[in-house]
């Protein structure tokens, strides 16, 4: 099936935007390059418009981002307004936005079994020196919220010099993170292309002399690294959270295993192509089709259309009355709910059937009875609360 793809992209000569049009031609699809920021809008009820110097676009069946960092609030509001359209977008307004936020990542990011950096925020210039200190002292990597390619990335030796940096940068009324510096990947780090559920390219990364940050765009080297299964996992496990269909993540090589450093929602394809000879951007477009043809259900709207019923994830722990049991045995079909996948570790186990053995760890996304789901829930909350007051007491 041959599909009309819209590339949004200020550059139609860059790399990136030149090898994505070559690949959607390549499998059979008429793409075509506009710039970002020549499109309008006309939001109205129930007819949402979009126009491409000032005329009526012609209906398309996906686009394909490439949302530069400098135009990232207009850019997701014309793939916003794509999405409204009924339109496929290859990465969500949302997911945009939030990777474009680094406060915003790290804190989704921490939510769940990921390696990261110890992270802090701060505004209050009396608490710069704690900050410091709760990620582990100096030296300390200083973010500014917003940058790309290793700009507004500074390395800070010592306390009084990040404190420096750090008011300095406040004053210019720039929002910065304090982030521990991981000595054994100083001017190392591994980017993992991910493509829907798997890594289809990685590369190490070395920095050049005198500098920390492992960038291409820096002068880094590189070179490709088949990655071992832990760093595969964090890296889709990454880009998942993000709601990242493809998606740049950079890792940390660590003593306790990989570190999720950032997750880029428009990676460049150049290095990582010319790097590791895997043709990315087929991949890319080749994972468009599959989705166009299966375009995702939100689960927690078209479920919770009939009263008293809903969606939830319910955490197994070690003293659960549900772990060590299979499904068939923990009767939660006789009482109205439905497993609809298990998330163990970094796998997801998909319509399990009744003979799959619940373990502690697990995390099962269920459809049911609100009543039923409540009482796990709050069972699961009373043995939390035992717990803390077990350990507070010991």
């Amino acid at each position: 099936m041959s599909l009309r793809i819209v590339i949004l992209s200020r550059s139609p000569r860059a790399y990136s935007t030149r090898r994505l049009r070559e690949a959607c031609l390549g499998r059979g699809h008429q793409p075509k390059v506009l710039n970002t920021l020549r499109f309008s809008m006309e939001v109205e009820r129930g007819h949402p418009k979009l126009f491409f110097k000032n005329r009526p676009i012609r209906r398309y069946d996906a686009v394909i981002p490439r949302i530069g960092a400098s135009i990232t609030m207009y850019g997701t509001a014309v793939v916003r307004q794509f999405e409204q359209m009924g339109v496929f977008t290859l990465a969500s307004s949302n997911a945009i936005s939030v990777s474009r936020d680094k406060l915003r990542s790290v804190q989704i990011l921490s939510r769940h079994n990921l390696g990261i950096p110890p992270t802090a925020f701060v505004r209050d210039r009396r608490s710069v020196l704690h900050a410091i200190e709760q990620v582990g002292g100096a030296p300390v990597i200083i973010k500014l919220l917003e940058g790309t390619q290793g700009i507004g990335v500074i390395l800070a030796d010592t306390t009084k010099v990040a404190e420096a940096i750090i008011e300095t940068l406040q004053s210019a009324r720039q929002n910065v993170l304090i982030q521990k510096f991981v000595s054994e990947s100083r001017g190392r780090d591994v980017r993992a292309l991910v493509v829907g559920d798997r890594v289809v390219a990685a590369m190490r990364r070395f920095a050049g002399e005198e500098e920390y940050r492992a960038n291409v765009h820096r002068g880094a080297r590189a070179e490709p690294v088949k990655l071992e299964p832990a760093y595969e996992r964090a890296a889709i496990h990454a880009a998942q959270i993000m709601g990242l269909r493809v998606a740049g993540v950079d890792l940390l090589e660590t003593v306790d295993g990989p570190q999720v450093l950032e997750v880029n929602s428009s990676p460049g394809l150049e290095g990582i192509e010319t790097t590791t000879g895997v043709d990315v951007a087929d991949h890319i477009v080749e994972h468009l089709e599959e989705q166009v043809a299966f375009p995702e259900v939100d689960l927690r709207q078209r479920l919770t259309l009939k009263a008293g019923y809903g969606v939830a994830e319910l955490q197994i722990t070690a003293d659960s009355t549900l772990a060590g049991q299979t499904l068939r045995e923990a009767g939660l079909r006789d009482r109205d709910v439905m497993v609809l996948s298990i998330l163990r570790g970094g796998l997801t186990l998909p319509n399990p059937r009744g003979d799959r053995q619940i373990l502690a760890g697990d995390v099962l996304l269920c459809f049911g009875k609100h009543l039923t789901l409540k009482g796990y829930l709050r069972h699961a909350r009373v043995r939390r609360a035992r717990r803390a007051r077990t350990q507070s007491a010991g």
